[in-house]
């Protein structure tokens, strides 16, 4: 802490208010305690959490991975396994829905796709009063763009754990300002 209050300029006691916030909030946690002839030495490390708080940067290597799996599979072929990908994620997740209503699957969903790093809302179409979640934004926007089939990954896994159709009205890897997704008006059964 002495070395950090000299780096940063700031006294010892602001140091350690920040170590307590970092603590609290999961960012660090005490790893060891170490006793010496005098003050006891506290060693911090890094939670997952405070890793995870850094940028990462997997596009470039999504991108490369995609890039080449679609390559050597086709278009259609590509399209078919991210369909079949969204839906292998959906029999992971499917424990969550058990005899939920279509409402409550709508919420859960939407609670997933949030932790996921989604924007998402649910509204209702103005011309058809049919349910649509909003995505604000896409979280692999980059990848999306060179490879739209990954939209269909979305589509499957949304219409596997509802139980419904979905169509996709609006796509940000298109150029659209949101990713909408409608789905079927019986939704409230």
């Amino acid at each position: 802490m002495d070395a950090l209050a000299m780096a940063l300029d700031i006294s010892r006691t602001a140091i350690q208010q920040h170590f307590v916030t970092l603590e609290g909030d999961g960012y660090i946690r005490k790893t060891t305690l170490n006793k010496t002839a005098g003050r006891p030495v506290t060693i911090y490390g890094i939670t997952d959490k405070g890793i995870n708080y850094f940028p990462k940067q997997y596009a470039w290597f999504a991108e490369l991975i995609i890039s080449d799996l679609q390559e050597e599979m086709g278009e259609e072929a590509f399209a078919a396994y991210m369909q079949r990908l969204g839906g292998k994620l959906a029999d992971k997740l499917t424990a969550q829905f058990a005899g939920k209503t279509a409402d409550g699957r709508l919420q859960q969903l939407l609670r997933i796709m949030a932790e996921l790093g989604f924007q998402v809302q649910q509204e209702v179409g103005a011309e058809t009063g049919q349910s649509v979640i909003k995505a604000s934004n896409c979280i692999y926007h980059d990848v999306a763009q060179q490879h739209p089939a990954l939209c269909q990954f979305d589509r499957a896994l949304m219409s596997s754990l509802l139980a419904k159709e979905v169509q996709q009205l609006s796509c940000m890897a298109k150029g659209d300002c949101v990713c909408r997704f409608s789905i079927d008006t019986d939704l409230g059964s």
